[in-house]
């Protein structure tokens, strides 16, 4: 049952990593599943692990490190289409 919310939690922290950045996150619920877990990742090594926490994710350092995560996906994105 923890792997379900885990899975369900890093969903939704894609979802509004995405929203909050620029750019947008490609492959759907899959793409926005990979957003949040990379996003915990990054915003527990950047911001540690503080605010409430949910899932085994703390919260607010997941949803910037998403949105990071997603900014940065977005501007390679467009550097490699101009260098096309």
């Amino acid at each position: 049952m923890s792997w379900i919310i885990m899975i369900i939690m890093a969903i939704i922290i894609g979802v509004i990593g995405s929203a909050i950045a620029p750019g947008r996150m490609p492959g759907g619920i899959l793409g926005s599943m990979i957003a949040g877990f990379v996003g915990a990742w990054i915003g527990g090594m950047l911001l540690g692990s503080w605010g409430p926490q949910l899932g085994g994710f703390s919260v607010v350092p997941a949803i910037i490190g998403a949105a990071l995560f997603v900014l940065i996906l977005s501007l390679l994105s467009r550097g490699m289409n101009r260098a096309a």
